[in-house]
Order: C-alpha cells, then sequence, then structure tokens
C-alpha cells in the first residue's frame, strides 16, 4: 500500500477547543484546490474531556473510570458520565452553528455515552457474581472511556469540515461495535484502505482499539503513538504536532516574552531530554518510531501558521550552545547504608519498590553509601515507596525531600562551560544548590534546587546560559 507524498499532523488537546479558528487559518487558510490535501489530521479529545473520562491530569480529581473503579454503590459514576455527555454537548456547539449538524453530534454522543453506560453497568453485574473480577477488566474499561473523547472530537470536526465544503473523512480507530481483534497496524491498514489522500482530508482518532492496548503501555500518550504510527505507515514526508505555543528556549511567561527564542531547528535527543524533563515535545516512543522511520518531526504554534515552528531531525548541532531551559518538581528519595560500599546491585530492591507503585525516575545520583533517585510521583505514594524500602533495608537511612531539577539541554554543549556558568549564576541570584551533575555525552546538565526556588533558577541559568550567549554571538557579528 502507497500513499502520494503528504504529511501527518497532531492537533492536541487544548487546540481542538479552538477547532473553529483553525478551520479558516491552519486546515484551509489561502489554500485551494488539491493544496487542501496530501494531508492527514490526528486529532485529541477536545480540552477537558480526557479529564472528565478518566481523572484530572494534575489534579488527580476522579473522572468516570476513577469513581467506576471505585464505586462503593453509590454509582457516582453513572452522574459523571451525563457531565461528560454535557461537556461534548458544549465543545461541539461552541463548534457547529448549522442546526442540522448539531443535531447529528447530539445523537452521536447519545450513542457513545449510552453505550457506555450499558457496557459498564453490565460489566458491574456480571462482575458481582464473584467468577468475575472487575480488576482484571479495568484496562479496558480505561481504553473504552478514552477513545469517547478522540470520536466525538473528529466526528465533530468532520461535520464543521463538509460544512465549508471540504471533502473531510470521520476516521474512527476507536473500534467501537467492532468484533475483530487486531493489532494497531492491521488497524491503521484497515482504515486507511480505500482513503485517497489526493481528494480526501482524512480526520483521524486520536485513540486506536488495538490487540497491544495503548493505555497499557503509554496511558495518556497514546495519541501521540497513533500519530507516529500512522505518519510511520503512510510514509509521510513530515509529522506535524500543533500546539498552542512555540517550542522556546524557556517559559515564557517565566523569563519574558523579549527573552525567548524558538528553537527553530534541535533533534532527537534533545526531544528525549525535554520528555525526561515532563516538557514532552513528543512522547519518546512516538519519537522512537518516527526516527527509526526515517520520518522528521516538526512541532509549530498552531494559531502562527505560517511560521515554519522547530523541526526535529537526527542532525547534528552546527555550533555547540544551550538550546533550552526547563524544570522538573520532584522528589529527592535518598537511601543512606554505612555498609552499602563494595556490594553489587544494592539497589536492586529500591528500584523493585518504584518499579512496584509504578513511579518514574527522573535522574539518579549515587556514591559509595547513598543512592538518590529524583522521582516524579504524588507524596502518597512516595510514602509508600518508603515504607517498603524501610522493610527492605531495615538499617538503612531513608529520606525523601521536595526539590526541583532544572536543566540545561541542548544538542552540544562541549566547550560551552556551562557547567561553571550555570554554577555561577545560581550563586549570583543567591539560590541554593543542592546537587549538580552533567553526563558526558554533553546534553544536558542537571542542577537540583529547593522547589521554592526552581522559577529563579530557570531564570537565572537562562539568563546566563541562552541570553547571554545569544548577546556574545551578535557581537561577534557586529
Amino acid at each position: 500500500m502507497t500513499f502520494p507524498a503528504h504529511t501527518v499532523e497532531k492537533i492536541g488537546g487544548t487546540s481542538m477547543s479552538r477547532i473553529h479558528e483553525l478551520r479558516d487559518t491552519l486546515i484551509v487558510g489561502d489554500r485551494k484546490a488539491d493544496a487542501l490535501f496530501h494531508r492527514v489530521f490526528v486529532v485529541s479529545a477536545f480540552g477537558g474531556i480526557t479529564n472528565l473520562l478518566l481523572e484530572h491530569k494534575k489534579t488527580g480529581e476522579p473522572g468516570v473510570y476513577a469513581l467506576f473503579a471505585n464505586d462503593d454503590n453509590d454509582h457516582s459514576w453513572l452522574d459523571a458520565l451525563t457531565r461528560v455527555a454535557e461537556a461534548m454537548g458544549a465543545c461541539h456547539n461552541k463548534v457547529l452553528h448549522n442546526a442540522a449538524d448539531r443535531t447529528l453530534a447530539e445523537d452521536f454522543v447519545r450513542d457513545r455515552i449510552e453505550g457506555a453506560r450499558n457496557c459498564l453497568y453490565d460489566l458491574r453485574r456480571l462482575c458481582s457474581y464473584g467468577h468475575f473480577r472487575l480488576s482484571s477488566q479495568m484496562m479496558i474499561v480505561r481504553e473504552l472511556l478514552s477513545g469517547l473523547g478522540e470520536a466525538h472530537s473528529a466526528y465533530v470536526t468532520t461535520l464543521m469540515l463538509q460544512r465549508a465544503g471540504i471533502n473531510a473523512r470521520f476516521v474512527d480507530l476507536s473500534g467501537w461495535r467492532d468484533e475483530a481483534e487486531c493489532d494497531l497496524q492491521a488497524r491503521i491498514a484497515g482504515a486507511f484502505q480505500d482513503i485517497d489522500l489526493a481528494t480526501e482530508l482524512p480526520i483521524v482518532t486520536g485513540y486506536a482499539q488495538c490487540r497491544e492496548g495503548l493505555m497499557r503501555e503509554y496511558d495518556r500518550g497514546y495519541s501521540e503513538v497513533t500519530f507516529s504510527n500512522i505518519a510511520a505507515f503512510t510514509g509521510a514526508k513530515e509529522a506535524i504536532i500543533h500546539k498552542e505555543f512555540h517550542l522556546s528556549s524557556a517559559d515564557p511567561a517565566l523569563v519574558g516574552a523579549e527573552q525567548v527564542r524558538k528553537l527553530g531547528h534541535t533533534n532527537y535527543d534533545v526531544a528525549d531530554q525535554l520528555s525526561n524533563m515532563g516538557m514532552e515535545a513528543i512522547h519518546p516512543n512516538a519519537a522512537k518510531i518516527l526516527r527509526q522511520s526515517k520520518v522528521a518531526l516538526r512541532v509549530t504554534n498552531a494559531f502562527e501558521p505560517a511560521d515554519p515552528g522547530t523541526l526535529i531531525d537526527e542532525q547534528a548541532a552546527s555550533a555547540p550552545g544551550v538550546e533550552i531551559i526547563t524544570g522538573l518538581n520532584v522528589v529527592a528519595l535518598e537511601l543512606f547504608e554505612q555498609d552499602m560500599v563494595g556490594v553489587k546491585g544494592y539497589d536492586a530492591a529500591a528500584l523493585d519498590a518504584l518499579r512496584r507503585h509504578n513511579v518514574r525516575i527522573a535522574s539518579k545520583t549515587s556514591n559509595a553509601n547513598s543512592i538518590t533517585h529524583y522521582v516524579e510521583a504524588p507524596l502518597k505514594i512516595v510514602r509508600r515507596v518508603v515504607s517498603d524500602l524501610e522493610d527492605a533495608y531495615p538499617s538503612a537511612k531513608i529520606s525523601a525531600r521536595n526539590v526541583a531539577i532544572v536543566s540545561a539541554i541542548g544538542r552540544d554543549l562541549s566547550g560551552l562551560k556551562a557547567f561553571s556558568r550555570g554554577l555561577m549564576s545560581l550563586e549570583t541570584a543567591e539560590i541554593d544548590l543542592i546537587a549538580a551533575h552533567q553526563t558526558p555525552r554533553n546534553v544536558d546538565i542537571q542542577f537540583v534546587v529547593p522547589r521554592e526556588a526552581a522559577d529563579a533558577a530557570v531564570m537565572a541559568l537562562h539568563a546566563a546560559l541562552v541570553e547571554a550567549s545569544r548577546e556574545d554571538h551578535l557581537q561577534q557579528v557586529a
């Protein structure tokens, strides 16, 4: 199966809430005739919908999934599903202005929400008999609920574009009422087998139901994995992620819009470091798929369609330089044991405990008698890990402390003296330094500071390593 030259483009949830604006700029703009096509759009759910379906990504407030998982017979998840339907209605009424389109959207929501409601209710009743365990079905429930959001946004976007006279096509990968069982490649192949990219504009769900189970492996990073697999399968000339901001040297709200600079060009190594710091240009597994398929990635600002954004490929930097400063709140989990020195694999039990509680390790340092894991997890989970470690290492001293890692990242940091310059900038800003680390690969430097000093550290490091370097370059050119 071969496809003409095309791009595969993803629109995130926050941007999807303004899809009616993007119709006239990003999707259509000044394009006419054939220029409207040769593109595939993979869409996330409208902003906030996935939080209502699962749980709030930042606050942890329970959605339908979390309420269903912890149901104590008050059936609060049923009311939560109703709230999802209402929120979906508010989203598509904002986007669709034709009464017939709104009716179609309402019918679509009713079919999906009531279908999910009946499915979950029957599952709860079935598991009451004792031979069936609800716990073994919860990942499937999570997949089912996730697909509702992307299916809704893709369907509504298709209606909106068709009303504007564009030959858009709704491509539903969510497996709704599909009895066939297939892997992700087969799911994508089946959906694209009769699509003509020269005359149709596919609007594809960011969730794809498949035998592998995307949620099990990637949880809420599934839409980018779907997007990258479509780009790889169709042989896209470029994969594009449209965000609501440019990929910049720091948060402009923190250091000032006039001080930041758009990256413009970087590589997948930097993208991986950003992902590790919680600032995902793209999910690391999605990046791996694109990299192995030799598909370049571009990250753009969806609301500045004329700007080429930032290209991410495998090219090395033309010159050393710090490209971005970013921070991540973590917990420093330190295990100190005087008798550790000389013992091989001493931290195996610690790694087991972190893995068991599904705790992500952002960084790790060690010396003769202590190991510190910098982890990203809620405090209650960290306490459980500490409890397990105290049982496993009864003679060890274990402590947990809220800190932040502020990282300077670039394709090539060699010869910049960025480590010493960074230390000096933090000292000048009177920021206490807890730890600092640089690997021989020279792609990132990590400074560990008190959590309350994270923003100040980002500003100090950006001024010293990005703004000062730019001024030096301008002076050399002059």
